[in-house]
């Protein structure tokens, strides 16, 4: 039985009906599984609703597990099918990234309870594009991508769990990969030292209401994106122009930025003061960053996610926005 031997124990006690045991035999793969289901549907909600699902029907199930792949393996089965299923009663499939209005950001602190000796997770595996894009592909085709691409799954092993053949499963597999090519270019490299410089150089920018250095720090085809809305705002020109119309009617400087980290990337907490002087978060910019600069900006208004990433919903006035006052 391929269970580590701590395992063992938990793994026969769950079966013999003992709910604490199988919630500790389940533990280490919570998150994975969470984050395998977030990709295969791109919302933190439906993510969540999935892993439950997922969890029941592990319940249900556990007399079926007989040991000969491990427990991840047949775990991420059971997620696997749980999001097809939510997949196919969303109906209709978005046809651009514009239209994925269901995206959320996943959490980088999230992402470091991952267990890196089980999952080896890769940059560019959750970076919010990839994962929109992922949404564009046929609901089968998505899962082939993420058995394949992400969990490592041989063919064969896909192929028996769709019912399908080995050469059914490598021509989805192409398909899919170029379908994320023409919407998610592969990160080039790490760019953690400029990426931190972008970033501070972003939020002084936006602080001192300096249009024409924040214009400086966008790509010439940069992107804004604001799901749910179908937004798509295009070009440095066009972006610039938003952010001095927009945001706080264009104040940005009354608009206090909070650095945190979503998909691996950089991202800003905003936060707008009232008159009493408290600021309430209201969205989160995840930023993407290449080497010309800053090539797309996914802003996300719902102060929902706050929690999620650890952020107070409300914070202390920036002493420049309060001067203004």
């Amino acid at each position: 039985m391929d269970v580590a031997e701590p395992a063992v124990g938990l793994l026969a006690a769950a079966r013999s009906g003992d709910e604490a045991a199988f919630g500790a035999l389940l533990a280490p793969h919570r998150r994975a599984l969470h984050l395998h289901c977030y990709r295969m549907l791109g919302s933190l909600d439906e993510a969540e609703e999935a892993l439950q699902e997922t969890m029941v029907r592990a319940w249900r199930g556990l007399h079926t597990y007989a040991g000969r792949a491990p427990l991840r393996h047949w775990l991420h089965r059971i997620a696997t099918t749980t999001c097809l299923k939510a997949i196919e009663r969303r109906g209709r499939a978005p046809a651009t990234v514009a239209e994925v209005g269901h995206l959320q950001p996943y959490p980088d602190r999230w992402l470091d309870e991952l267990d890196p000796a089980v999952v080896v997770e890769r940059r560019e595996a959750v970076a919010l594009a990839f994962v929109a894009a992922l949404q564009l592909l046929p609901a089968t085709q998505r899962a082939v991508v993420l058995l394949r691409e992400v969990l490592c799954w041989s063919a064969a092993e896909v192929a028996d769990y769709l019912g399908s053949s080995v050469p059914a499963v490598n021509s989805a597999l192409q398909r899919g990969r170029a379908t994320l090519r023409a919407h998610a270019a592969p990160r080039q490299r790490a760019l953690t030292s400029y990426e931190q410089e972008i970033v501070r150089r972003f939020v002084h920018s936006w602080e001192h209401r300096d249009l024409g250095a924040l214009a400086a720090l966008l790509r010439e085809d940069a992107i804004l994106r604001m799901p749910p809305e179908p937004l798509e705002v295009v070009g440095r020109a066009a972006v610039t122009e938003f952010f001095a119309t927009v945001p706080a009617e264009g104040r940005l400087d009354r608009i206090r930025l909070v650095e945190t980290a979503a998909n691996r990337q950089p991202a800003l907490a905003a936060y707008l003061p009232d008159t009493t002087g408290a600021c309430h978060g209201y969205g989160v910019m995840v930023l993407t960053i290449e080497p010309a600069g800053v090539a797309e900006i996914i802003g996300f208004a719902d102060a929902d996610v706050f929690d999620r990433f650890g952020l107070p919903r409300v914070a202390p006035m920036s002493r420049r926005a309060a001067r203004d006052l």
